[in-house]
């Protein structure tokens, strides 16, 4: 069964570059989630003004990656008490969350988070709500890191060949 959802974790590159790599996950695109300005532009975005995170919507087949794992690769890459920021990307665009359209599977997501925070003493500051809207990033920024392999990435591609 294919499913979509939105995660925001720091640079959105990595976070494609690293969600392309795993089975189950059928497409991707990098965008801007839940802006306040229509169509922002990635200095729009960068300003702070559009309120706007970086994301990666996924397409997935949850017979393939069900959410419960697809939410357990996304935590292994981030750090959830971050705020404002992931590795050295500082800023509210790189913000962490969780977005969706499907009030069931936010039903879900919000689950698992509250499971995941009893395990922490410190609180998970990742973002977990409907998704209010979503424009594509542009051209150059869609598959980055497939066409720069050596573009500045925080997160550990390797690490989406391991198992969890």
């Amino acid at each position: 069964m294919q499913q979509t959802i939105y995660l925001a974790g720091g640079c959105f590159w990595g976070v494609q570059g690293y969600f392309d790599l795993l089975k189950g996950v059928l497409n991707s695109q990098v965008g801007y989630a839940n802006s306040k300005v229509e169509s922002p532009s990635y200095q729009q975005v960068c300003s702070g003004a559009t309120q706007a995170t970086e994301a990666v919507e996924i397409s997935f087949d949850s017979t393939l990656l069900s959410l419960e794992m697809l939410l357990k690769r996304f935590f292994s890459i981030i750090n959830p008490f971050a705020l404002n920021y992931q590795g050295n990307d500082i800023g509210t665009q790189y913000r962490s969350g969780i977005y969706t359209q499907d009030t069931q599977m936010l039903k879900e997501i919000k689950g698992f988070v509250e499971n995941l925070q009893k395990q922490f003493s410190q609180k998970i500051v990742t973002e977990v709500s409907l998704l209010e809207n979503f424009y594509s990033a542009e051209a150059y920024h869609q598959k980055y890191l497939a066409k720069n392999p050596n573009g500045y990435c925080h997160i550990d591609l390797s690490a989406a060949l391991k198992e969890i």
